[in-house]
Parts: structure tokens; sequence; C-alpha cells
């Protein structure tokens, strides 16, 4: 079964559970991916849905920070709700360690030397550990490699 045929399931089972907030969630994940497939005429495979999940989480992170600077936490409550309903469906998420090694292999493939070679080592990173890592994680890790 494919993430999207679970995210679509999940959502059936919130209906009949009566559980609004996290139905409202998953509609709205699947409003981001009937999106984009109609915008690009594709159809969405898991790992363009992680991207997908992704995308959403890091929106609700800069939510949650924002309201919280504000004083909101009615809002930072919900949106920290919607933030849990979303990190479930992402896969097992590699450890610093487990980043930080990928990285310097990967830099050592590409015999990058320096902060000049970034953009070079994050494409292939990128391309690596998509969906695998928090890509924040992994940029600052880049950062790291190249400065020494």
């Amino acid at each position: 079964m494919s993430l999207k045929d679970q995210i679509t399931e999940d959502m059936k089972t919130a209906m009949r559970a009566k559980d609004a907030p996290r139905l409202l969630t998953i509609r709205g994940l699947l409003a981001a991916c009937k999106q984009r497939e109609v915008d690009e005429r594709i159809v969405l495979d898991d790992a363009a849905v992680i991207a997908i999940i992704d995308k959403l989480i890091k929106q609700r992170k800069d939510s949650i920070s924002q309201f919280g600077a504000a004083g909101r936490t009615d809002l930072v409550d919900k949106e920290t709700a919607e933030l849990t309903v979303l990190e479930g469906y992402l896969p097992q998420r590699l450890g610093a360690d487990e980043i930080t090694a990928q990285v310097q292999a990967i830099v050592a493939e590409l015999g990058a030397t320096g902060p000049g070679d970034m953009g070079k080592v994050m494409a292939v990173v990128k391309g690596q550990l998509a969906g695998k890592a928090d890509m924040g994680l992994v940029s600052a890790a880049v950062k790291q490699a190249l400065a020494r």
C-alpha cells in the first residue's frame, strides 16, 4: 500500500471516529498532494508525498515559533497537534551521528574541499537523504564537514 493510500485510509478512519482535528490535518495533506498532482500533471510516488509532508511540517514549526512569540497558546496547541499527525507519516529519521557519517562519506566521494563546494555537496546529499533526515541537520552537517 502506498503512502498516499495509507493517508486516504486514515482519513476514512478519522471520519468514522469523528476525530475533527486529525481529519482536518489529513484533508489538508491530501489537498496539498492533489494540488501538486494537478499542477504538474503527475502521479505522486511515496518520495514526493514525503517531500510534501516535510514542507507542511516546516510550515507548522515556523507557525509554532511565531505563535509562541505572540503568546497565542491556543494556536500553538492546534499547530502542535497537526505537527504530531504529520510526523506520523514520516519514515524513521536518521540520527545526527548517521547524518554526519553519510555527509562525510559524500564529501570524501566528491572530493569537496571548502565552503565553495556546498552547492555541489547539497545536491547529492539532498538526493540521498531527502525524506530520511531533517534537512536542517543535514545542512549543518555539510557546513561542518566543509569547514575542516
